[in-house]
């Protein structure tokens, strides 16, 4: 029986995640990690699975794994009949502006966000009233109607490329007043900020930065920058979470702390195994509604598909494109 169980995808991919999972427990998520597997073999399907998603899914059965830039981006070379995005469902709509043909589903349409949730079309629409003539730079992380009442969308990766791409003096950035906040400390132009924030993010602290250093000497610190700019100053590098992960690949500090969300850690530290991750934990609770049996459910009966109003598609898709050909 050993023997068949160890010719399994699933016994190939544990050594991978046994940093973070025990392998006691890995029993419990292998089965639905073949199901998975087998499912995108008959669907043509692949799975999409943002920075934030746990170790079992991230290294399980993610064909596609990245932060937002990269997955709309990656999204747009998808071959696949069907796409499941783990992730939050601005995530899912974006790869469905990409890819209109092809099937897009999320597991759970309760996995929202903070961010998405702090504004709306009317509220973009009033800003280019109170601002006539100013650009509106929007985050990712904001619905498709949002998306389409603005002239452009960026990423925590490119936003600052994004906002003086525009050659303007000022610009309206939204919806997150922490990032809107951090690139106007990096550029020449003016950036109007909106009040939204990520609820993972905003919880740390320039103290709990200055603890980290007390409690483990010589930490190097990363953090992201929907963080508060106060955290971001005390920090030792701000960047997305690729931008993150590509620092640990290159610098490799013996000892790091990555301030965004947990499964970032666990994710990053699988390849780099010889590395100390120190783990202040901000859990996305919207993230966390993606699990590996509700992938398997949604390939099984194909739900829940994202659809989008064409007008609205249209008009939003704009706004990605726009984004994409910055770079």
């Amino acid at each position: 029986m050993s023997s068949v169980l160890e010719l399994r995808p699933s016994a190939r991919i544990y050594p991978k995640v046994r940093h973070a999972i025990p392998r006691i427990e890995w029993p419990a998520f292998a089965e639905d990690v073949d199901a998975i597997i087998e499912l995108k073999k008959r669907r043509n399907a692949v799975v999409l699975a943002h920075n934030y998603q746990t170790p079992e899914i991230f290294h399980g059965v993610a064909d596609i794994v990245g932060d937002s830039l990269a997955l709309a981006r990656k999204a747009t070379e998808v071959e696949a009949d069907v796409i499941v995005l783990a992730g939050v469902h601005f995530m899912a709509e974006t790869a469905k502006l990409l890819n209109p043909s092809k099937t897009v589903l999320i597991p759970d349409t309760g996995a929202g966000c903070s961010l998405a949730d702090s504004i709306t079309p009317e509220d973009v629409r009033l800003l280019r009233k109170t601002y006539p003539g100013t650009p509106i730079v929007t985050y990712v992380n904001t619905s498709a109607a949002v998306k389409a009442e603005s002239d452009i969308c960026c990423t925590s990766g490119n936003a600052k490329a994004v906002v003086e791409s525009l050659g303007v003096e000022r610009v309206i950035m939204l919806p997150d007043e922490f990032l809107a906040k951090n690139i106007a400390a990096e550029t020449h132009v003016k950036i109007i900020a909106w009040t939204g924030h990520c609820e993972v993010h905003e919880r740390f602290s320039a103290d709990e930065v200055r603890q980290l250093r007390d409690d483990y000497p010589g930490v190097v610190v990363l953090a992201h920058p929907e963080c508060p700019p106060e955290v971001v100053a005390e920090a030792d590098f701000a960047g997305s979470t690729a931008a993150m992960a590509s620092y640990v690949a290159t610098r490799r500090p013996p000892r790091v702390v990555l301030l965004t969300e947990c499964s970032m850690s666990d994710n990053v530290a699988a390849d780099h195994p010889g590395l100390e991750f120190i783990r202040p934990c901000n859990l996305c609770p919207h993230m966390k509604r993606i699990t590996l049996g509700n992938i398997r459910h949604a390939l099984e009966t194909m739900q829940h598909e994202v659809t989008i109003d064409p007008g609205i598609a249209a008009r939003a898709r704009l706004s990605v494109e726009r984004m994409l050909a910055v770079g």
